[in-house]
């Protein structure tokens, strides 16, 4: 899970306030100590939410596809592959602009790996002038739940047969997404 998580950092953040929903997509970077750390824009209505040991449910969303029984060598029915992580967690904010700088110079690091092309700094000016509009905040994970589905049910060949599709599947939609985009 926690490759998942490292693999596809933006997460679906999830708050509810008054039996309102509150949902963003953020990126968030799992460190070391086992906790989660991200930042939010300040105007955003979910950041009040990012604070104060308030609960919060995240999901991670690794690679999904439609599997269509042609590519098993066995008879099967049509079925969906996907790797989700769904975390629950509690909400520390961090107030302190230079820990917050800090906190995005180590997420910057983290998602320029590995050719690292781009270094952010704590004396950057577009940082220094973006901190006021940027809310820091941790979570401390109470709840793992691993949601896998990739056809591990099948005998070992169609396995393969369905890991390979779920690759092919990827690549071929993204790539024929943008071009309907652009």
């Amino acid at each position: 899970m926690i490759e998942v998580i490292k693999t596809y950092p933006l997460a679906t953040v999830i708050s509810v306030k008054d039996n309102n929903p509150f949902i963003t997509h953020l990126p968030l970077v799992y460190r070391e100590d086992g906790k989660l750390i991200g930042h939010i824009d300040t105007f955003n209505p979910q950041a009040e939410l990012l604070r104060d040991n308030k609960d919060v449910t995240l999901i991670f969303s690794g690679p999904q596809c439609y599997i269509s029984p042609s590519i098993y060598i066995t008879t099967q029915l049509p079925t969906w592959n996907y790797i989700k992580v769904h975390l629950k967690g509690k909400v520390t904010a961090i107030d302190d602009a230079d820990t917050v700088k800090e906190s995005l110079i180590k997420m910057t690091k983290f998602l320029e790996y590995p050719d690292h092309k781009y270094v952010l700094t704590m004396d950057n000016p577009k940082m220094e002038r973006a901190i006021n509009y940027i809310k820091g905040f941790e979570i401390e994970i109470t709840d793992w739940e691993g949601k896998f589905k990739l056809s591990q049910d099948k005998k070992p060949h169609d396995v393969a047969n369905a890991r390979a599709q779920l690759i092919r599947a990827n690549q071929e939609n993204i790539k024929a997404f943008l071009e309907k985009l652009f």
